[in-house]
């Protein structure tokens, strides 16, 4: 009996902690953020940049190539490049639903290991015939050595997408998909050589989180890739961008995929986004280390890189 009043006063601590938790995350989801150029919460900015990409999922890779008049395939041929990965890199690709990024990395290791294979070969002029066929033999079974790329995405429309691309373009070694939140990972620590996101970073909601995230499921050593809408210098492209963006883009997001209003988010979002400059302080205050970046067309995109040390 004389144990009751104690456990009184602990129910009613538990019940105020719950209580003031709550409040918090009432709080954190009320959090004003901005939707384009609207003010909304969070957690409102969440479910809308949802409801675009489920809109425009079926028209993603048509779009890109319209509004970018294919260009974009060139950057993301770039940042594949920059990444230089060799056989047994693991890469984590978010924000790649349509599997653009997984499948330049699956092609690069290819080639890679192709060229590993033919120095092989040079190397050793005394191989016999079937020595030889056999170095082939294995190199059929395994193209991409221990490769492997995880793309993660928040939206089931765009992994569908991507799922269906990479079956029937015949890629299925070393890839698979996992639905997952760029600010609150499915994985464990230290797991990947490489972390790439591919014009996705500005629909994160909570970009410093998503960064975090970054930096905890990279392996020591490993490294940090961002392709993203960025911010014009020169004052005159500047004004001839925003007049395609703001005139043209969106007419052709209502023409080609019948959806004005998400292709008009997409280029409000590129203007709420960082310049680069910003970008690179936010990547470094998340713990990565040699960030830099480099402007491609002027500044139109930028590839940010740096590494968990």
């Amino acid at each position: 009996a004389a144990l009751c009043p104690c456990r009184a006063v602990l129910a009613l601590r538990g019940g105020v902690l719950r209580a003031l938790c709550g409040s918090v995350r009432g709080l954190a989801a009320g959090t004003q953020t901005h939707f384009g150029f609207q003010t909304v919460t969070e957690e409102e900015r969440r479910e809308k940049i949802n409801q675009v990409f489920e809109s425009v999922a079926k028209k993603y890779d048509v779009m890109n190539d319209s509004m970018t008049l294919g260009i974009h395939r060139v950057w993301k041929d770039i940042l594949v490049h920059k990444m230089n990965p060799s056989p047994g890199t693991l890469l984590l690709d978010v924000a790649g639903g349509t599997g653009d990024i997984a499948f330049r990395f699956i092609n690069y290791v290819r080639s890679a290991r192709e060229r590993q294979l033919q120095r092989k070969l040079r190397s050793h002029q005394n191989l016999s015939w079937q020595e030889i066929s056999e170095s082939y033999q294995e190199e059929q079974c395994k193209p991409l050595g221990d490769s492997q790329v995880v793309v993660c995405d928040i939206n089931k429309e765009m992994l569908k997408v991507g799922k269906q691309k990479a079956q029937y373009l015949g890629y299925s070694e070393g890839l698979s998909w996992v639905l997952g939140n760029a600010e609150e990972l499915p994985f464990d620590d230290d797991k990947f050589d490489v972390y790439t996101i591919a014009f996705g970073i500005r629909n994160v909601t909570r970009i410093d989180l998503a960064l975090q995230e970054a930096y905890r499921v990279l392996k020591p050593g490993g490294r940090f890739l961002c392709l993203e809408f960025s911010h014009v210098s020169n004052p005159v492209i500047s004004r001839l961008y925003d007049l395609y963006s703001f005139q043209v883009i969106p007419v052709l997001g209502e023409v080609i995929a019948g959806d004005w209003k998400s292709y008009q988010y997409l280029v409000e979002s590129i203007r709420r986004f960082p310049p680069q400059e910003e970008l690179k302080a936010m990547i470094e205050d998340a713990g990565f280390f040699k960030v830099d970046y480099r402007n491609l067309n002027l500044g139109i995109v930028a590839i940010h890189s740096g590494f968990k040390l």
